[in-house]
């Protein structure tokens, strides 16, 4: 009996620390988006200036709407919506706007899962994160433990450092319309 139970115990572990070696050669993937957060961003620009990002993602209403507050500078709304587009407006007694159409929309909670290929892990900001790039566009960094984005950069240099994230909040709808002065002018494209 005693010999038996040698002989499982040797083969449980076997088992155990084959599973093991084969789990850590698994590549992972990119925990999807939830379909609504909001998130607070500290971004470096590429021009050297700094600003903060209120980011509110609501993939059930089809919009992104980011409130960018500049370093030393005015508010700017950037409310992007699924059919393509975006404005970009200031309020107050100078507002001003600008409409663009991109050819996409926002991005689907599992847009890295379609085509990002996995780089390993880094430490950043004090976090462990596998990370993520995608098409030389997004270097996209996820917390290895918790699996909440922690930073993404951009091709351009644009650095985007997750303060906070919350699961599940919502951006009032009368806070995402633009004002009337962004329809009375020509689209660009």
């Amino acid at each position: 009996m005693k010999q038996l139970n040698l002989a499982l115990q040797i083969c449980l572990t076997t088992s155990l620390i084959l599973q093991l070696v084969t789990c850590s050669n698994l590549t992972p993937t990119p925990n999807p988006w939830p379909d609504q957060f909001h998130a607070l961003l500290f971004m470096n620009l590429s021009t050297t200036k700094l600003q903060l990002s209120d980011l509110w993602y609501d993939w059930p209403k089809g919009r992104n709407v980011n409130i960018f507050q500049k370093q030393l500078g005015e508010v700017l709304y950037d409310v992007e919506w699924n059919n393509g587009t975006s404005f970009y407006y200031t309020i107050g007694e100078n507002g001003a706007c600008e409409v663009m159409e991109f050819e996409v929309g926002i991005p689907r909670p599992d847009f890295l899962l379609d085509g990002a290929h996995y780089l390993g892990t880094e430490v950043t900001d004090g976090f462990l994160c596998n990370v993520w790039e995608k098409v030389d566009f997004i270097w996209y960094y996820e917390d290895v433990y918790t699996r909440r984005p922690v930073r993404w950069d951009f091709y351009d240099g644009i650095s985007s450092q997750v303060m906070t994230f919350e699961v599940g909040a919502v951006l009032p709808d009368s806070v995402t319309q633009a004002p009337a002065y962004c329809f009375n002018q020509e689209r660009d494209a």
